[in-house]
């Protein structure tokens, strides 16, 4: 058999070195108490123990500190005068300690019960994100990926934030979108969306006719429809040629960073968000741009530039990313992430997906654009 880890025996060891203060408190009070004069009464202090305790064991470890602190009170009392054992002052001071105990080791119970519950919620969380959101794969054809979902709070990894690609016959569609709204019906309007992309990219050959068949199915099938609506992305890049399709519904613009230079890709024909459709009456119109090989091309939700420092500025998109030469598209959103989280004081007000890619170099196109 293998040795077992030493690893594993150092919370064990830390918290047996951690009982060992409440248990020497309670030796300290006892002693004391029995040496000073009668008028000097320390025992009160002994209900110090199983509160400290409690602020870093499990039930059973303060209640066993809890009953060390009765029997100190005990002791006390025997030492003192055995007589003073029945006394109502010792039986006050007894009482108080075991109703204390209880109530600490309960708190305990609860604390715990607490903490796996929300160890399950971020283990079903966590699987819902891989299920819906699984990362890109590092290829799509030529081009070179990265994915990056950061959910505002800690104990639901997952929002209405979503992203998605699909390959075709000639290049990769690709979809970043945010659900309105929070919760579960954000997480299923996404769920939806996404549904709906990876049955139709590849049968829907025009852009402009796969983004009004999105915007048909979760108009259709919203969870508030007439209220809930999803900003969206949609790109097609060819494999064989460097001229992107795009048409935004709603959504931020896409950034392409050439040489050090960040330059925002503003649609002159923006569509209104998904699944509202029926209101606006849009007409699809396709925009295209230029992603060149050696660029980087990154697709953002609005939890990146509404991300606010602690005077309250928010995040300065193509300010940070100017002067970033390098074509490695986990490199790139390694440093992303840490300088957005940076400047948000380590905790983003909203869930943020970013998607980055990059064509090669080496992966010429067929023709220029």
């Amino acid at each position: 058999m293998s040795p077992r880890p030493t690893g594993s025996r150092r919370p064990v060891r830390a918290g047996r070195a951690w009982v060992s203060v409440p248990v020497a408190w309670i030796v300290a009070v006892t002693v004391v108490d029995v040496l000073v004069p009668p008028d000097l009464h320390l025992g009160p202090l002994l209900v110090a123990a199983p509160a400290i305790t409690a602020s870093w064991a499990g039930p059973r470890t303060v209640g066993l500190v809890a009953a060390l602190a009765v029997l100190g009170q005990g002791a006390i009392a025997w030492l003192r005068d055995p007589d003073e054992l029945l006394s109502s002052n010792h039986q006050t001071q007894l009482t108080a300690l075991i109703v204390v105990g209880l109530s600490l080791v309960l708190f305990c119970a609860l604390r715990e019960r607490r903490a796996r519950e929300l160890t399950q919620v971020r283990y079903v969380s966590e699987t819902a994100q891989r299920g819906l959101l699984p990362p890109l794969p590092p290829r799509l054809g030529p081009l070179r990926v990265a994915s990056l979902y950061l959910a505002a709070e800690a104990e639901a990894r997952i929002g209405g934030d979503l992203y998605g690609a699909v390959r075709t016959g000639s290049g990769t569609r690709l979809i970043v979108g945010d659900v309105r709204g929070k919760g579960m019906t954000a997480v299923g309007d996404a769920a939806l969306l996404l549904g709906a992309f990876r049955a139709a990219a590849r049968r829907r050959t025009v852009l402009d006719e796969l983004v009004a068949f999105l915007d048909e199915s979760v108009r259709r099938d919203l969870s508030e429809p007439g209220e809930a609506f999803i900003t969206a992305a949609v790109l097609d890049i060819p494999d064989g040629d460097d001229r992107v399709e795009m048409i935004v519904c709603g959504h931020p613009p896409p950034v392409v960073l050439r040489d050090g230079r960040p330059r925002t890709v503003h649609a002159p024909r923006p569509a209104p968000p998904l699944g509202l459709g029926e209101l606006a009456q849009p007409d699809y119109r396709v925009d295209s741009f230029r992603l060149a090989p050696g660029d980087l091309l990154l697709l953002y939700t609005d939890g990146v530039t509404e991300a606010r420092d602690s005077a309250g500025v928010f995040y300065p998109l193509t300010e940070r990313l100017t002067g970033w030469t390098g074509t490695d598209p986990d490199a790139f959103l390694d440093h992303f992430r840490r300088d957005l989280l940076h400047h948000a004081g380590g905790r983003l007000d909203d869930d943020a997906v970013m998607l980055a890619l990059a064509r090669p170099a080496a992966a010429r196109p067929g023709r220029p654009g």
